[in-house]
């Protein structure tokens, strides 16, 4: 999934597109029932614990169409007879039947099921981030993939199911003038018998930049809600403040580790399951979403947001200029003084980083 993200920022340099493809053609081989592999190591594409890689995927084909400016790369083969257009059209198909690892269409609303731990939040001992319902980035990406796939393949079905997710987005998520994180439920329980957490996380951002959310009052709610997430070069994955939504976070033998009414984590350090995994995505700041604030604030204020965000952007400099130089960190602390942790020089967040710099350049 991570690699399809920073395909995105590949695919704004013109120069790197052919090798995009190569990766785009890899991944659709492995569909299957809805799904793709997570990570594909030789043939052995059996890791599936993922709802939103195959999301990924139409967006990183609608990214390279739109570059190009025609549909012809769908036309390529992928496996015997089928096209690119075609494995595209199943995936969305098997999501709407239901994939054998747990992800499922709700018809009614048109929202998509996902399993524990199969969000970029994945970390699953502990449970770092329960995230079992309709997280909302899924439901973002589920929009952009079902709004291309209409657009490509001229199915009004599709097209029709885009407007009824973003309908039910808006029902579902809105909590004032932002949107929930998470709408919590086990399997085989629909968006109106969930409950919607309180947790101001980043996610939310995708449903402005992806279109699934162009109210403006909703897109700058969601700005002033993420304004507390930053620092400089990257955005915190929770905000620190107590919650009504509680978010236990469990290790071996079921102890808790965390407050679940305070669960936000600054640092990340220490014992690996029972600390840094607890922080991980529990106030770990990331670099690869933060581009997305930028993005999202010229998409909501226009021409004139632009110089601001072209400031917030630039605040990442000061991590190229550190460390790996002219790379950036995976993550930081999201406690001062931000110290960079985990992998020095992370792909998605410097392909974002160009991404993003390009459209606010051009």
């Amino acid at each position: 999934g991570d690699t399809l993200i920073a395909a995105r920022g590949l695919i704004a340099a013109p120069r790197l597109r052919d090798d995009v493809k190569k990766i785009l053609i890899q991944f659709a081989r492995f569909e299957e029932n809805g799904t793709i592999p997570n990570m594909i190591s030789g043939n052995n594409a059996a890791n599936r614990d993922t709802s939103d890689a195959p999301l990924w995927l139409f967006t990183a084909a609608a990214d390279l169409c739109r570059a190009e400016g025609s549909y012809d790369f769908l036309n390529t083969p992928v496996r015997d007879s089928e096209t690119f257009r075609d494995v595209l059209t199943d995936l969305a198909g098997g999501i709407c039947k239901g994939t054998p690892n747990g992800i499922r269409c709700d018809l009614e609303s048109g929202l998509v099921f996902s399993p524990p731990h199969f969000t970029w939040m994945d970390t699953n001992y502990p449970a770092g981030t329960p995230r079992e319902g309709y997280p909302v980035e899924i439901q973002a990406l589920w929009f952009a993939a079902l709004s291309f796939l209409g657009k490509c393949t001229g199915n009004e079905k599709w097209s029709a199911l885009a407007a009824k997710v973003k309908n039910s987005i808006r029902r579902y998520f809105l909590m004032g003038k932002s949107l929930s994180d998470c709408l919590h439920c086990s399997a085989g329980m629909t968006p109106a018998q969930a409950i919607a957490d309180d947790h101001i996380r980043p996610n939310q951002l995708l449903a402005v930049t992806l279109g699934a959310v162009d109210d403006p009052t909703i897109c700058n709610g969601i700005l002033e809600d993420c304004a507390c997430l930053l620092i400089p070069g990257a955005i915190r994955s929770l905000a620190d403040r107590k919650t009504a939504y509680a978010l236990p976070v469990k290790g071996m033998n079921g102890q808790l580790l965390n407050d679940p009414h305070a669960p936000y984590c600054g640092r990340y350090e220490g014992d690996e399951d029972t600390r840094r995994k607890v922080a991980y995505h529990n106030g770990t700041a990331w670099t690869w979403q933060f581009p997305l604030y930028a993005e999202a604030y010229f998409m909501t204020r226009g021409e004139p947001g632009k110089a601001t965000a072209k400031a917030y952007l630039a605040s990442m400099v000061l991590k190229m200029d550190s460390g790996c130089v002219m790379q950036l960190p995976e993550i930081l602390d999201g406690d001062a003084p931000h110290i960079s942790r985990g992998c020095d020089a992370q792909a998605w967040g410097i392909s974002e980083f160009y991404r993003v710099w390009k459209m606010l350049h051009s």
